[in-house]
């Protein structure tokens, strides 16, 4: 069975209050033809980030119109969509109580983005919703933020800042809440990052011997561990990504049971060629249907 672990809806109430998410991002019967085209069987609607909080009035504002919405529309097609859910994150004394309400509408992963105004996920503030994933074992699903990325300050540009500083986002906050030993205090938490974690695939060994050589001086503390050991327990979706180099790059870093195929629809809506990449790969059958439906059940099945 495929799943899609990396989708989007939005409601029309809130894509109206974006500037970009309009056309294709509620456009439920186009995902749902693609979906039976492809013989997709399930797909998880993540929220995209986006500037609906700013023009709603808040997160809270925002949780109120989206989560709801999600909701709704798995309910009416039960068989199809996964639904996932947001926090108020200017709000933290609203977090317990949304994140409760998820459950009871029947949300059955959290959805983060990388950074909230440069606050990355290390922040105290998100300890609670760790708690809540550990106990009720629900993934974190963390998309990158379009909203004020690292480097935006500096560098603010229509293809730049999608390209290079949206993945770059992913990465830095899989950096921080290392170094902050985020992943030490919540190891039972199953993070799945978009993008293949950005820039990680390529960096890994810079990190691991980067680490040695400035641990030997002293210059680094100790995190207990090599990087490249806790990027193994991290799941990463391959976000639409085409290319066979970037799977092979991400099977160096991780083992096949903790990639997840995803589609970004409909960002991205050449489902055929992101699916085909996991086919035309050194993978066995079972390794193929491991990333393509079956590592995801697993972790819902927790």
């Amino acid at each position: 069975m495929t799943i899609d672990v990396h989708s989007h809806y939005m409601p029309p109430e809130v894509a109206a209050r974006t500037a970009f998410f309009k056309e294709h991002w509620s456009d439920v019967d186009k995902h749902l033809r693609l979906m039976d085209e492809h013989h997709i069987a399930k797909a998880l609607l993540l929220y995209p980030t986006s500037d609906a909080h700013i023009n709603m009035g808040g997160w809270g504002n925002l949780c109120d119109a989206y989560n709801p919405a999600i909701a709704d529309l798995v309910k009416k097609h039960k068989d199809r969509f996964i639904g996932a859910g947001i926090v108020p994150v200017d709000a933290p004394d609203s977090i317990a109580g949304e994140l409760k309400r998820m459950e009871e509408l029947g949300l059955k992963v959290i959805s983060l983005a990388s950074s909230y105004n440069g606050i990355y996920l290390d922040d105290p503030v998100f300890f609670e919703v760790y708690e809540f994933a550990k106990i009720k074992n629900m993934p974190i699903h963390i998309h990158p933020q379009i909203m004020n990325p690292i480097g935006e300050e500096r560098v603010r540009d229509p293809l730049l800042s999608p390209v290079l500083e949206y993945v770059f986002d992913v990465s830095m906050c899989i950096g921080k809440m290392m170094m902050s030993g985020v992943f030490l205090k919540f190891p039972e938490v199953n993070f799945i990052f978009a993008h293949y974690g950005g820039v990680l695939p390529i960096i890994k060994e810079r990190f691991d011997s980067t680490y040695t050589m400035l641990r030997s001086r002293n210059f680094v503390k100790d995190i207990s561990k090599n990087p490249s050991e806790y990027f193994s327990n991290l799941y990463f979706d391959t976000s639409g990504s085409k290319s066979k180099a970037s799977l092979l790059a991400a099977l160096e870093m991780v083992n096949y049971h903790h990639i997840l195929w995803g589609s970004d629809f409909p960002a991205n809506q050449n489902l055929k060629d992101s699916l085909g990449v996991i086919s035309h790969t050194i993978l066995s059958a079972q390794e193929r249907n491991c990333l393509l439906g079956h590592n995801f059940g697993r972790l819902l099945e927790k």
